[in-house]
């Protein structure tokens, strides 16, 4: 048991990490509406854009330098998904932005690094802002929880996708992609959006295994030994999960009036799909609330135990302060040193021959009793 603790303790280290969720800086108060100031601190070599043009019979990827490259893309009748890579460069962004006329609300929410996850809908786009979060695996440099922003914006016949990171987290849909005859490619871009959408959200399941993952780990050391590193564990734990929390509750109501709301972007057959969403992103949001329920039991497992361990203490200290009660007050009494040649009442004992072993041997038996009696009673 003790050796499954200790192989627990070294695996939770690496895995979870005290504060993965970095508090991104703000705009600086003041600003006129619009304002587009980047508050994160990803920053790539150069913004980067690729092209994913496709329709039933083709697909094309086609990495482009200036917006304008994609013209000939966005005119034609199939439809386009333009990725955005790096937000650190706001005059690249911009190009972009005023090719696609897209409003300056949607400028300042791209780049703000601290903005709640939406979903509103403009004249002739809708834009979406996600959380991506995710975790590393075991042998990546850095362990635990993850998050970047993830912002999409959906057009007529296109979808823009701008990340702070070039992680591959929508290498699953680039894969769909390239496979004929699916649904991604005969659907129009309104289904496109829907499975960035749903990627996202199914990271979230995953990020849920390593947190609950972490929960049992910690579970089994408090049991076997409740120390404070574990406290600090379950506050990290309990911080992971109001982070996590605030980064999907408001993207519920997002979806549900895009489900709810009328919109010539998003066609009936996706609402279907995208109520299946809605209804993941439901389970999610359970799995948060017992997970929370699960690190607050964590605490008062830990209280417990701790408290559990110091009566243990207190038990073994007042048995033995118990125990030599008695023999203080035999020792005290022979400790008084009365003249027994003054009187025959002060103290005969001193003169015996035995007197020393005597005294020794009834402490001796006194602490015997009462050692056999406190074992009796199941207190020892």
């Amino acid at each position: 048991m003790k050796e499954r603790a200790k192989n627990a303790a070294r695996k939770l280290q690496s895995t979870l990490v005290p504060k993965p969720f970095k508090r991104s800086a703000k705009k600086p108060p003041g600003q006129k509406p619009g304002t587009a100031i980047y508050t994160g601190e990803q920053h790539l070599d150069e913004v980067r854009m690729i092209v994913h043009d496709f329709s039933e019979q083709h697909y094309d990827v086609i990495p482009i330098e200036k917006i304008e490259s994609s013209e000939s893309f966005l005119q034609s009748d199939s439809k386009t998904w333009i990725q955005v890579q790096g937000l650190h460069d706001i005059e690249k962004l911009r190009t972009v932005w005023d090719y696609f006329e897209l409003h300056p609300l949607i400028h300042e929410d791209i780049v703000n690094m601290s903005q709640r996850p939406k979903i509103e809908e403009y004249e002739d786009s809708i834009f979406v802002v996600m959380r991506m979060i995710t975790h590393k695996n075991q042998d990546a440099e850095s362990h635990g929880l993850h998050t970047e922003q993830i912002s999409i914006v959906l057009g007529e016949n296109y979808v823009l996708s701008f990340q702070e990171r070039d992680d591959p987290v929508f290498d699953p849909i680039i894969k769909r992609l390239q496979m004929e005859n699916t649904r991604l490619r005969k659907l129009g871009s309104d289904y496109l959006a829907y499975a960035l959408i749903d990627t996202i959200v199914d990271h979230y399941y995953q990020a849920l295994d390593l947190i609950g993952h972490s929960i049992e780990e910690i579970e089994e050391l408090v049991i076997e030994d409740p120390r404070e590193k574990h406290l600090q564990k379950i506050h990290s734990m309990r911080r992971e999960l109001v982070h996590f929390r605030k980064s999907v509750w408001s993207l519920r109501d997002g979806l549900n009036s895009l489900i709810r709301d009328e919109s010539p972007l998003i066609s009936d057959e996706v609402k279907v799909f995208i109520r299946d969403v809605y209804d993941h992103l439901v389970q999610v949001i359970d799995s948060i609330e017992t997970s929370r329920e699960m690190v607050f039991g964590l605490y008062d497992m830990y209280m417990s135990g701790l408290s559990n361990r110091m009566n243990e203490v207190m038990k073994v200290l007042t048995i033995i302060a118990t125990i030599f009660m008695p023999l203080t007050f035999v020792a005290g009494i022979y400790g008084m040193n009365f003249n027994p040649e003054a009187s025959p009442l002060n103290m005969p004992e001193l003169n015996w021959y035995f007197g020393y072993p005597a005294a020794w041997i009834v402490m001796l038996i006194l602490a015997f009793i009462m050692a056999f009696y406190f074992k009796r009673k199941g207190w020892l």
